[in-house]
Order: structure tokens, then sequence, then C-alpha cells
């Protein structure tokens, strides 16, 4: 058994974790507090192959693994959550559909503008009265001649109004529940494709979430992905692997919530002393730092798993489910540390803890986390 990363991945890691600090950091409050999406930031992220880090590089992409991946989400998590997400959505819902189900016409159409950072990706699965029970979609797509006709609505799309490319699952026969939705490919530009609210939110305020509307969008017959009527078990694939992402970013956001309270308890004094010599600071540190190098090696096993091919449905949600909850945690204790300057928005780790929150939502929440890995369990 090695736990040591390889030298290219220390490498990725070293890259990421500087560019993280220069670039991302110093406007992070800025970005949240306004909610501003951060288009100045994208080009150079994707120079730094962030937006195609699984896409073999005949598409564009920097052709890396799983585990690559996670790193990646970690540093730029470490120092904010709403970058962090926009690269763990792009790259694991819309890119990471595409280049799983994808066929070669489409995959050499869509992933080298993906992977290359010139066009984001959105992944339009959730609809007001579809969520943690996604088979309940009721976006309907029906086929006239030679194309697609889509109607409907989306809320809550990752990049809803940012993207350029979107993967919107729709019903293309209701009567079949789940067995009746089938994924497409479905351009911005597309007429009839529209961008509703663009919500306000706790956290991750700078990455863009917005509804979508359809109102007679046609595509052309070819933009459907994979075979019909096989999108549900095709976004539950995708899901299992963005859970390791997600996994990824609650690991991120408690170490960089950790950081910020070990520099605050060296330099606050109390009763004469640094607060960090108090037995009840060092605890709270201590059971943090456990923590996450607990969540760290679930979120690096799955990630294991998926790169050699293996199950990894069960540990992709042992890590997701584990990591988010760490980071509440750890951005609570650390809110707690920074005692009432922690609770203002001038200390980072008030945003971290807004930040940690859809850790436990998206991506599945932790109770469905919590079915899928009893079924494992009982199968």
């Amino acid at each position: 058994m090695d736990f040591d990363l390889t030298p290219e991945q220390k490498l990725l890691q070293q890259a990421t974790q500087e560019f993280a600090w220069e670039k991302i950091r110093p406007g992070a409050c800025e970005r949240d507090e306004k909610g501003l999406f951060p288009h100045e930031l994208i080009p150079e992220m994707a120079r730094l192959g962030l937006f195609g880090t699984m896409i073999p590089d005949r598409y564009g992409g920097a052709d890396l693994d799983s585990l690559s991946l996670a790193i990646v989400i970690e540093e730029v998590a470490r120092v904010d959550g709403a970058m962090a997400l926009i690269v763990a959505s792009h790259n694991s819902l819309c890119t990471g559909h595409i280049y799983a189900f994808g066929n070669e016409s489409q995959k050499k159409k869509y992933l080298p503008c993906l992977a290359k950072g010139e066009k984001l990706g959105g992944w339009a699965l959730t609809e007001p009265e579809s969520g943690s029970d996604a088979a309940a979609l009721q976006t309907i797509a029906v086929r006239q001649g030679n194309q697609w006709i889509l109607n409907g609505g989306k809320m809550f799309t990752t990049q809803g109004s940012t993207a350029g490319i979107y993967v919107i699952m729709a019903s293309t026969h209701a009567q079949n529940g789940k067995d009746g939705i089938s994924a497409f490919i479905v351009e911005k530009e597309t007429p009839g494709l529209t961008v509703g609210k663009v919500e306000n939110k706790l956290g991750v305020r700078a990455s863009d979430t917005a509804a979508l509307h359809l109102e007679d969008v046609q595509i052309p017959l070819e933009n459907l992905l994979g075979q019909e009527n096989t999108g549900f078990p095709q976004a539950m694939q995708v899901l299992e692997g963005g859970r390791i992402g997600i996994g990824a970013m609650g690991v991120g956001l408690a170490r960089g919530a950790m950081e910020e309270a070990i520099k605050y308890a060296r330099q606050r004094k109390q009763f004469g002393k640094a607060i960090a010599e108090f037995e009840a600071i060092q605890w709270m540190l201590a059971d943090m730092a456990t923590e996450i190098d607990a969540a760290r090696l679930l979120v690096y096993k799955a990630a294991f798993l998926r790169d050699q091919g293996q199950p990894y449905r069960q540990a992709g949600s042992l890590a997701k489910l584990y990591a988010s909850e760490v980071a509440m945690r750890a951005t609570s204790k650390a809110i707690q540390i920074h005692g009432g300057y922690g609770y203002l928005k001038d200390s980072p780790v008030e945003r971290y803890f807004r930040d940690a929150k859809l850790c436990e939502i998206g991506e599945g929440t932790s109770e469905i986390q919590r079915l899928i890995i009893s079924r494992e369990l009982l199968q």
C-alpha cells in the first residue's frame, strides 16, 4: 500500500496551490460579497488545465486521473469554495457526461472547447418537483422528424447562466418513469432556451446557479447522448463520480478553515498568553486535523477505485458523506476559535462555513448518501 502521490501529482498539487493562493484567494471575499462570477480567472484556470483534467489530450484535455482532479479541487477549495465548485461541476458533470456516454462525433465536437475552457459546461437534472427524486422530472423531449423538441424547466443549474454547453435530462417516455429518461446536448444559443432566475445563495456565491426554461427547443437527433431512455442510469453514474469531487471540496474547505484557525490561535492573546496554549483550543484543532485526514483518505480511496476501474459507488458516497460533514464541523470549530471575529464578514472562516453547507446538499444530500451506503451494505 503506497500513500505517496506520484511526482506528476505532486507537481500538479504545487502548481494548483500556488495559483490558488496568488490568483484566486485575493478576490475571494469580494466575489462572495457581491456574487461576482470570476470571468477574468477562467482563461488562466484553463491554461493551467483545470477544465479538462480527466479528458484525453486528443480532445484537448490534460489526460489525468480522478485522484488528480480531487487534488486540484481540494487545493482550490482551500481558498475559495465557489471556484472549487466551478472546477468540480464543469469536469465531473457536463464534460464528464459527454466523455463517458458521447459517441466519437459528439466528443470531437464538444470536448475540445470544454476541456480548454473556451466554453463552460452546465448539467441540468434538478427541477422544482424533482430533487432527490430525480426520476420525477417533468421536462419532456418529443421526437419530430429529424429533431428533438424539448419543453420544460430546470433549476439549481451550476453554470446556469455562464455555460455555453448543457447536458439536459428530459423524459422521452414519461409512462416508464426513470426508464423513460434521456440525456441531450444543448448549446446555449439554441432558440427557445433561456436563462431564468440567477439564485442569490447562502454560500459559494461566486458560483453561478440559475434556472433554465425550455420552450420548443429544437435540437438535432444526433444530440441525444447514448441510447434513448438510458439517461437516468447515465445521470446516476455521473453523480457517482461527482461525489468524489464534492468530497474533495469538503476536505479543502475544512483544511482552509483549520489553517485560518491555527494562525488566529497563535496570534490571539487572552489572559496573558496565546489562545493556542489553551487545552480547549488544542483539542478542537486536534479533532479537526484527525477528521480532515480521515476524510481525505476516503476521497483518495474512492478516486483510486475509480481509476482502477473497480466499483466505487459506496466508496464515493462514504467519501462525500463524511467529508461534507467534516467540513461543517471544522468550519464551525474555526468560527468558535475566532470567537466574535469569526462571526464577521471580514473573516474567511465565516465564508468557509457558508460554502461548506452546500457539500451536504449538492450531488445528493447526506440522507441520500446514507441510503446508498446502506443499500450497498445490505445487498
